[in-house]
């Protein structure tokens, strides 16, 4: 009886000991990472903004804003032109019209990542050149199957006014020259602070 008791005191005693060391540790600061009150940062209350602009894809003529810079050895012969890389600089603008008000550009890369249909991975920035959120960027990354009629990405991050950005866009395409030119109709809705 008197081991019993004496096993169960130790064992009390280690759990007891263990929980202490477990909350000590998750709680120490380990000198990279601390935890941080979002107001410190001057983060206020979080709100949610709809964007709503054109996007210029310009792939012919001398002031072409997409230029393909690789392309897989089966590109040339796949009807998806699978393996196809182009890096971008689109104008974002007001109206689908080039010459509307620009409010700044689609920077990044988009590559056809399917074999079976028209598919581009797009990874870029919204870059913005005007009004309140001139200088803030959105990231935007995803899957977009060109010819579905309405396609969403997740927002995964942004700058300056964005920073710590959320949400997500939808795109629709308005017009495709026989060429490949296109503008594309955006629809943002971000959280942000």
């Amino acid at each position: 009886m008197a081991k019993t008791k004496t096993l169960t005191f130790l064992f009390i005693l280690f759990t007891i000991f263990s929980i202490s060391t477990l909350t000590t540790t998750a709680t120490k600061n380990h000198g990279f990472a601390r935890v941080l009150s979002p107001h410190k940062l001057g983060l206020k209350r979080q709100k949610l903004s709809h964007l709503h602009f054109y996007f210029h894809d310009i792939v012919t003529g001398k002031n072409a804003t997409a230029v393909r810079v690789a392309e897989a050895p089966v590109t040339k012969t796949s009807p998806t032109a699978f393996g196809a890389v182009n890096v971008i600089d689109d104008p974002l603008t007001i109206k689908p019209e080039l010459s509307s008000q620009r409010v700044g550009s689609a920077q990044g890369i988009y590559a056809a990542a399917s074999q079976t249909e028209v598919g581009l991975l797009m990874d870029l920035n919204f870059v913005f050149t005007t009004g309140k959120f001139n200088g803030s960027t959105l990231s935007l990354i995803g899957r977009n199957s060109v010819f579905s009629n309405i396609r969403e990405f997740p927002i995964v991050g942004g700058s300056g006014i964005f920073r710590f950005a959320r949400g997500y866009a939808q795109a629709h395409t308005y017009s495709l020259t026989p060429t490949g030119d296109a503008v594309v109709e955006y629809n943002v809705y971000v959280f942000h602070y």
